[in-house]
Order: C-alpha cells, then structure tokens, then sequence
C-alpha cells in the first residue's frame, strides 16, 4: 500500500496531528519507525530514536551524549579523535597511550603532526636539528655524537681530525703519528714516498722513513763491510769510538774470529783478537 502522508506506512494509523518520519519516500509514525530503523547505540545497546541525533562512524552509531572517549569519558561530538582497538579516544588520551615520545624534549607527537624517524627513536620535525648550528637534518645526512645529531660540516667542523700532512678532513681509519693523525695515503717515507702504513719505518726530525731511505740517507756504515749499520730487528751492532760494524763483522782482521763479547787490540784501521795482536 503507498502511503499518501496521511496514514503510516506500517500501522496504516492516521499521521494527522501526529509526528512523522520519511524513508524512501514513505512515511511512518514515530514508534513504528524507531522499531523498523532505529539503530542501537554502541554504548547504551539502546535505540537511537527518531528524535535524537544519531552519530556514526564507519558502520556503528551512537546517542549524541554516549559518543565519548573511552577513557576520560568527554564528549567527542565535533572534535577530533581517535580509533584503537574499536574504542574511540580523544587525541590527548590516544597520545598519552600510544603516541611516541620526541626524543628530544619527551614531548608527545601529536597524531597528524609530522615526525622524523632515526635509529629507532623519533623526533619532532622541529625538534630534529643539528646540535651546533640548530638547522633541520630532515632527510639529510648526518652523524651522532654521544647521543645529539650534527649535520656533516657541523660534525667536521667540531671533531673531525685533519691531516697533518693535507690539513683535510680525515673521515676514516687514519694513522696517528707523533700524536698527530694522517691518511693512510698520506703517510709516506719522507724519501721515497712509499706509503708506510703497516710498514716498518724510522723517524728522524719528525719525519717518517722507510729503512731502505733511512739507511741510505742516515745510518753510519760498518768498518767492516761498509752497509749500513742498524738495530732493526734486533740485529747487533758494535760501537768503538767512532766506529760501528754489524755483530757478524766483527771479526778479527786476520783471523776472522768473533771478537763479539771479547776482548780486542787496534792496529790502524784493523781490529785484532789478543793472540794475533800480541803476534
């Protein structure tokens, strides 16, 4: 039967005088509508009438005064808020329960506001700064010292060793040397300029040499054999006056034997044992 206003849709009892509900172009009066349509609230279980706002969200309904938050039981009627778990929360409860603290002023960041992510932990957008020059990192590179950010030039700046040798910034690995850092690459014999990183080397004046340049250029040579005479090693060496020969040269002159540890005589230029120099 269609209703012509007049007369419910459902009862088919007289709408004159009386109020009335319209779906789908029908009407109906009041108590058959909210028994036909009416949805139940989410909080109360009861039927939200006619006469009474009915506030949804995604497919659940709610009495003007049941839609609250969960928790602190505020009216969440034109404000903003927030879903976990089905409960509706007003955004300070949902922050306080599940929003993250910025890792720089343990502030809580709001939902909807923007956040930076690093190493696990997260900042405000306006709180991620470099710790010297106070500029955003945003998504630019950076490194942390003792748990603060710095911007690479910032970083550079304020900790990065330089080169003793040239003066740019060393960003990895390195030698330190007379207590002063120097690129691998840049610590080279002051000869030949054969990198001596691993490598045995002698200083002299300050300076670094490999041992092929530094005996060439610096160590005295043996009266015996006349090579260059170092400790290298632990070699042995012999020192008379002025003179130095390698432990293995020095041999008496005429019979060659080891006068290491013994006694010896001079005659000119020779060293002798005391059987061939008392000859």
């Amino acid at each position: 039967m269609t209703s012509n206003h007049t007369d419910c849709h459902y009862c088919l009892q007289s709408l004159r005088g009386r109020k009335y509900a319209l779906r789908d172009e029908n009407a109906y009066c009041v108590a058959c509508y909210d028994s036909l349509f009416a949805n139940p609230c989410e909080e109360c279980k009861q039927p939200i009438e006619c006469n009474s706002k009915d506030l949804a969200y995604k497919g659940r309904h709610w009495h003007e005064g049941c839609f609250k938050c969960a928790k602190c039981s505020r009216s969440l009627v034109e404000k903003p808020f927030a879903a976990k778990d089905e409960l509706l929360l007003c955004t300070e409860c949902y922050s306080d329960e599940y929003s993250s603290k910025c890792f720089h002023c343990q502030k809580t960041i709001m939902p909807g506001s923007r956040k930076m992510e690093f190493k696990g932990s997260s900042w405000h957008e306006s709180c991620f700064v470099c710790q010297y020059c106070r500029q955003p990192l945003g998504t630019k590179p950076l490194i942390t010292k003792d748990n603060e950010n710095y911007c690479v030039p910032c970083f550079e700046k304020q900790f990065a060793h330089h080169c003793y040798s040239c003066k740019k910034v060393i960003t990895s690995g390195g030698v330190t040397y007379h207590d002063q850092p120097w690129h691998k690459e840049c610590f080279v014999c002051a000869g030949c300029k054969t990198q001596l990183s691993g490598q045995r080397f002698i200083s002299k004046d300050e300076y670094p040499y490999c041992v092929d340049c530094f005996s060439k250029l610096y160590a005295k040579k043996c009266s015996a054999c006349k090579k260059p005479v170092t400790a290298l090693g632990g070699a042995k060496f012999v020192s008379f006056e002025d003179r130095q020969w390698h432990g293995e040269c020095f041999n008496c002159a005429k019979c060659s034997v080891s006068l290491v540890g013994q006694g010896f005589l001079t005659q000119q230029d020779d060293v002798l044992c005391h059987e061939c120099g008392s000859a």
